[in-house]
């Protein structure tokens, strides 16, 4: 849920970039290609991220000419200058960033140190892009509860000083492609704001109007995914720098290399949206009111995606209500976002009710954020304590049950499931609203049980692959059977429906046939497939679709079909890099999973158009609750069987058990 918040205001905008503009062909000069692989590296990735210029607070020799500190000294006096602000009537300085000049103290104290700043409370937050969000929040959290009366924020990066040939030379100018990616992608620069109770109004393009913070939502998805982006630890992220015998030792290992693995970066957009979905489910955001889009993406390779996920999700914002200037400032990271915030408001104008919506990923252990911004005419009286709630919203800032209604019936009624084909037709929106909503819980859960953490970490054996297909096996053997015992249960009224299912089980009705032979290529016993059993969870959930495909009508088993299949196209195929790098199989020992990845999709397609029919044939008007309760069902009971696949080898390994109590079990929780 978002915090709102009922007065706070932006009382002004600030940025500072070092030097001279840096163009791709002078790139040259500071960030070096280290071979002739990194050359090539470098042109493709500036020919996708659509940067044609940056800025370096280094020299051409690699020489530091500002410090990180410096550089928000510079972003926070030239905030302070728009609008007249002193520097003695801010008493919170919250500092965000990746990194300061120094390990210790605190980056905010620096930043108070170099301003020469008068006595006043710090704080330093330590992130990657949504860094400097978070420091926004608390600055704005302290002038809510009335205890600053005026605070700041500020955002600095300073990425360059990795970057250098020098910084190579200890593994001799060699980088793997990881480490090569973000040389090319990052760059140097600050950005500040001063937020207030709204007693100035904005400088420049939009003066006589006041910029008020309606609400900040930001969530972690950390314990569901492997590190992305990182500095500090090995290439496999098994070791840290502090754990080598010197940092001598750590660079020459690579351990000091800033990097990316790129593979991971489409589930952060997954998260994002469904994020997005959710706040105008709830309410929160009403895409029709937003008249500008502020997006903070690290490349415009990644603009179609956001649109198209946008447009599925019937959530579209229009192309050109979106501001970015990352081809000319470069993406500065945590400060990305109020840099492009700052010279926003010094080019553009904006008007009283106008609406300015910000999106922050990161990267690093996937991080979201959102912020929502609505214009006011600056000669209305400030808000009361506890007041200023905008249309839509309760007093205490929450959405209205007006408003989420609104909100689930118009602007949401198209979104469809993150891995459907092609945007949902319009009547199905409200059910394919609530069903997003059931798998972005469940993939997050998915994520994080021990099977799929011990394949994060490395830690997942031949014996724990064929152990999981052994419970698996004989799940996926009665698939084709629930759905035909279900489709044979459906009545006059659902034939075209029960038709389809039957199509849908025939195709399937083999697919236990290749699973078991990865099995036995993988090392698998067991030569008679009837020896092989469920898992508890595997056990429960066959027992729950066999009872209720029994029954009349089990229009339900399309929300447990939708589980499923989204488990074949989205997670199966994440999980299978892992799994072929953590093993030493032959690669037809994976058939299974490379079929589904491949094929799901398809399936889904047909899954679609069985719903569709499933709505149009129903007649009492309740089939949408039961498909929605029974994929809730379904979801609950298929992770009950991904938590359940290390069970036979917790007896001698106790990080795998599932109970509470230890800091292993508690994440695996």
């Amino acid at each position: 849920m978002p915090t709102p918040f009922h007065r706070v205001y932006l009382e002004s905008a600030g940025y500072f970039m070092p030097g001279s503009p840096v163009s791709n062909e002078e790139m040259d000069r500071y960030i070096a290609p280290l071979n002739r692989i990194s050359g090539r590296i470098k042109q493709r990735i500036l020919a996708e991220n659509g940067i044609k210029q940056r800025y370096y607070a280094i020299d051409a020799d690699g020489a530091t000419t500002l410090t990180n500190a410096q550089l928000a000294v510079g972003a926070i006096r030239d905030c302070l200058r728009r609008n007249e602000i002193l520097l003695d009537d801010i008493s919170l300085l919250a500092s965000g960033s990746s990194g300061g000049d120094a390990l210790m103290p605190g980056f905010a104290n620096m930043i108070q140190g170099e301003l020469a700043a008068p006595p006043m409370e710090t704080l330093s937050v330590h992130g990657i892009c949504a860094a400097g969000v978070a420091a926004i929040q608390a600055a704005a959290q302290a002038v809510e509860l009335g205890g600053h009366a005026s605070a700041l924020a500020v955002a600095s990066e300073m990425p360059s000083r990795l970057f250098k040939r020098s910084r190579f030379a200890a593994r001799g100018y060699d980088a793997d492609f990881d480490a090569h990616f973000l040389r090319w992608m990052l760059s140097d620069g600050a950005g500040a704001v001063v937020l207030g109770q709204g007693r100035r109004a904005l400088p420049g393009a939009s003066r006589g109007v006041r910029l008020r913070l309606k609400w900040v939502h930001q969530r972690a998805f950390s314990g569901d995914y492997p590190v992305c982006m990182q500095l500090g630890l090995s290439a496999d992220r098994a070791r840290g720098h502090l754990d080598y015998p010197s940092w001598t030792d750590a660079e020459a290992d690579g351990a000091l290399s800033l990097r990316q693995d790129i593979r991971l970066l489409p589930h952060l957009f997954d998260i994002g949206i469904h994020e997005y979905a959710g706040l105008v489910r709830d309410g929160w955001v009403d895409p029709r009111r937003i008249h500008h889009f502020l997006c903070h993406y690290s490349s415009e390779k990644f603009i179609p995606v956001v649109e198209d996920l946008l447009e599925k999700a019937g959530l579209a914002i229009a192309r050109e209500r979106w501001f970015s200037n990352l081809a000319w400032r470069g993406n500065t990271g945590a400060a990305s976002i109020l840099i492009m915030l700052a010279e926003f408001l010094e080019t553009r104008e904006i008007r009283p009710g106008e609406q300015l919506l910000c999106y922050i990923p990161e990267s690093g252990r996937f991080t979201t954020a959102y912020m929502l911004w609505e214009a006011e005419a600056a000669d209305g009286a400030a808000p009361a304590a506890g007041g200023g709630a905008g249309k839509g919203t309760s007093s205490d800032g929450a959405p209205s049950v007006a408003s989420c209604k609104a909100a689930s019936s118009t602007a949401a009624d198209d979104i469809a499931p993150p891995h459907d084909p092609d945007t949902a037709p319009g009547s199905l929106g409200p059910l394919l609203t609530e069903l997003a909503s059931i798998w972005h819980d469940y993939r997050s859960r998915v994520w994080r049980t021990p099977v799929i953490r011990h394949l994060r970490n490395r830690r997942f054996q031949a014996a724990d692959y064929v152990n999981w297909m052994a419970n698996w096996i004989p799940q996926v053997r009665e698939g084709s059977k629930w759905m035909r015992e279900g489709a044979a249960s459906l009545g006059p009224a659902w034939q075209p429906l029960a038709a389809l299912i039957d199509t849908h089980a025939g195709e399937e009705q083999n697919d236990f046939k290749i699973l078991f032979e990865d099995y036995r290529k993988a090392g698998g016993a067991v030569e008679d497939i009837d020896a092989l059993r469920r898992n508890p969870g595997g056990e429960a959930l066959n027992a729950y679709l066999h009872s209720l495909a029994g029954t009349r009508d089990p229009i339900g088993l399309l929300g447990a079909i939708y589980i499923i299949e989204g488990t074949g196209q989205r997670i199966v195929p994440a999980l299978l890099p892992l799994l072929k790098a953590s093993l030493s199989l032959p690669p037809d020992a994976f058939r299974f999973l490379e079929y589904h990845g491949q094929n799901d999709e398809h399936h889904l397609a047909r899954w679609l158009a069985a719903v569709e029919l499933a709505l149009d044939c129903d007649e009492d008007g309740n089939a949408g609750r039961r498909i929605v309760d029974t994929a809730r069902r379904t979801a609950a009971l298929y992770l009950m069987q991904f938590q359940h696949v290390m069970e036979a080898t917790a007896e001698t390994t106790t990080d795998t058990d599932t109970n509470t109590g230890s800091p292993e079990k508690d994440d695996a929780a």
